[in-house]
């Protein structure tokens, strides 16, 4: 069995970390290289940058960031946001990421995952799903784009079959119900997705204990999990973290 990973993520917003609830709200949570390097030093398996206003906002990511935090880290790190063709993906390589998260573009462009799967290899093109759960049918969750502001009419669990089917090499999907609620992960979304696609499932939205953590791995069968506000606020430690999983029978590195 692989070792599940623990990923912090780095919401960035005009040069700043942050955390909001809900997709909004936002709270400054400090320099995204500082931050980075104190996972780093604390033992995170790796780290996920999302500058989270460049597709609202019409804008490219800041490229610069991405190569101090680069020069700052030895774990491996994906950064997403503002990613709109190949090129952007090339650049974002080049400054030093080993992945990038695509959303908005994967949706409006599919094509561009499997060209950019094709071109860089699938290992480092990661879809990101922000999944809103329906009232009424047929959509259990919807796909939302632009930062969560726009609803898209898709299925999530639909999307995530043909992202993988594309050309992803893992899935970030994150819970636009549980972002930074602290109320735990959606673990039924979660499960739905893992038991349909065979890459990694990434689980975000909604950390607030370390048994969330057990659980989005364990009920919702995620391969890894990302957090950030349990972590950014230092309610734990990414090495606390490891020592109660692993308590708990979960393998991690």
């Amino acid at each position: 069995m692989l070792a599940k990973r623990i990923i912090p993520c780095l919401d960035i917003d005009r040069g700043r970390v942050v955390k909001g609830t809900n997709f909004v709200s936002l709270k400054d949570a400090g320099d995204p290289v500082e931050q980075a390097q104190r996972y780093d030093s604390e033992g995170a398996d790796e780290l996920v940058f999302l500058d989270i206003t460049a597709s609202s906002d019409a804008r490219p990511i800041v490229l610069q960031m991405v190569r101090d935090v680069a020069d700052s880290v030895f774990i491996p790190f994906t950064v997403g946001g503002g990613i709109r063709k190949i090129e952007d993906i090339r650049e974002i390589l080049l400054a030093g990421a080993d992945k990038v998260s695509l959303n908005t573009a994967a949706l409006n462009q599919p094509e561009l995952i499997t060209e950019s799967a094709t071109r860089f290899g699938s290992q480092c093109i990661v879809v990101a799903i922000d999944a809103k759960r329906r009232e009424e049918p047929p959509l259990r969750w919807e796909v939302y784009t632009h930062g969560g502001r726009r609803p898209t009419g898709i299925d999530a669990l639909d999307w995530a079959e043909s992202a993988e089917r594309l050309g992803a090499g893992e899935l970030l999907v994150t819970s636009m119900d549980a972002d930074g609620t602290k109320n735990g992960y959606d673990t039924e979304l979660l499960a739905e997705i893992a038991s349909r696609v065979k890459i990694p499932v990434i689980a975000s939205g909604g950390a607030g204990s370390l048994e969330h953590l057990y659980e989005a791995l364990n009920v919702g069968k995620a391969s890894a999990v990302l957090a950030a506000s349990i972590f950014h606020f230092g309610q734990f430690t990414i090495g606390q973290a490891k020592e109660y999983l692993s308590s708990r029978g979960i393998i991690v590195r």
